[in-house]
C-alpha cells in the first residue's frame, strides 16, 4: 500500500480513474479540491473544523454544512451552546457538555475491562481522549485564559504531530497512567472549568488574551472558552463513535 506523508507535495494534483477503494486520508488539508463523477458508498468524512472554515462542503450542489451541524446538534443536546455569547449561557453549556461525557463515562463503566484502553481504527482510546482534554484544557483555559505559565498536568495527552518547539513534551509522563488516575486529572480539570464560569462576568469575556499556540492570532476570554467547548463536544462526538464500534463490531 502507497503512503503519502508531509514530506510528499500533492498541491494541485490530478488523479484520473484512480481506485482510492480503502484509502484512509488523515490530517490532510482537502480545501478547494474538487470531485467529479466519483464514486462515494460508504464513504466517510470527518471534519471537526466544518462550522468554522469560511467556505462550504458542498455535495451534489448543495452545501451540506447547516444539515451536519443540525444533526449533530439533534444527537448531542447541549451542542447547540458551545458558543454561548454570554456568562450564564455558558455555564448552561458547560453543564450540558459535562452532563454528556457523565452519561458516556457511565456506558463506558458498564462496558466489557479494558473498553477504555481499547483504540479503533488507530484512534485515541477512550482514556486517551479524557487525557487529551486535560491537555486542551490547560492550554485553553490554564495558559489562553489564566495565563498560567506552566499550567499543564503531567497526565495531559498532546494533539498528534505535535513537535518540542510548539509545546515541551517533557511535562508530560511517557508512561500509561491507570484509568483511576486519568479520572481524578479529568476532575480536576472539570471543577476548574466549571468554577471559572461560576465566577466570570461580561466584562471579563471580552478582555483581550494570547492564542496558546499562535500568540500572534487575537484572541478573547470568550474564544478561548469557546475552543474548550468545541473541544469537549467533538472529542465525545469520537468517544461515542468508538464505543459504538466497540459494543457493536460488525455493524
Amino acid at each position: 500500500m502507497a503512503t503519502f506523508t508531509s514530506s510528499d507535495d500533492l498541491h494541485g494534483a490530478e488523479f484520473v480513474e484512480v481506485d482510492l477503494t480503502g484509502a484512509r486520508i488523515s490530517g490532510a488539508d482537502l480545501s478547494e479540491v474538487v470531485m467529479r463523477g466519483v464514486i462515494v458508498r460508504e464513504t466517510e468524512i470527518d471534519a471537526p473544523w466544518l462550522a468554522q472554515q469560511e467556505r462550504s462542503l458542498i455535495v451534489n450542489g448543495v452545501d451540506v454544512t447547516a444539515y451536519v451541524e443540525a444533526e449533530l446538534d439533534r444527537r448531542f443536546p447541549g451542542r447547540e451552546q458551545r458558543r454561548a455569547p454570554d456568562p450564564a449561557g455558558l455555564r448552561q453549556a458547560w453543564t450540558a457538555a459535562e452532563t454528556a461525557w457523565a452519561t458516556a463515562l457511565a456506558r463506558a463503566a458498564a462496558m466489557p475491562p479494558g473498553t477504555v484502553a481499547t483504540s479503533v481504527d488507530g484512534e485515541w482510546s477512550f482514556a486517551q481522549t479524557l487525557r487529551h482534554l486535560v491537555m486542551a484544557t490547560d492550554a485553553w483555559l490554564g495558559r489562553g485564559v489564566l495565563g498560567i505559565e506552566q499550567p499543564f498536568h503531567p497526565l495531559g495527552l498532546a494533539f498528534t504531530g505535535v513537535t518540542d518547539d510548539e509545546l515541551d513534551l517533557s511535562l508530560f509522563t511517557t508512561t500509561e497512567p491507570t484509568y483511576d488516575e486519568v479520572l481524578a486529572a479529568r476532575a480536576e480539570r472539570v471543577t476548574m472549568v466549571r468554577d471559572y464560569l461560576d465566577a466570570v462576568t461580561p466584562e471579563a469575556l471580552d478582555e483581550p488574551r494570547n492564542n496558546p499556540w499562535a500568540p500572534e492570532r487575537p484572541a478573547t476570554v470568550r474564544s478561548c472558552l469557546h475552543v474548550v467547548l468545541r473541544e469537549e463536544w467533538e472529542h465525545l462526538r469520537y468517544a461515542v463513535r468508538d464505543l459504538d464500534a466497540i459494543e457493536s463490531p460488525c455493524s
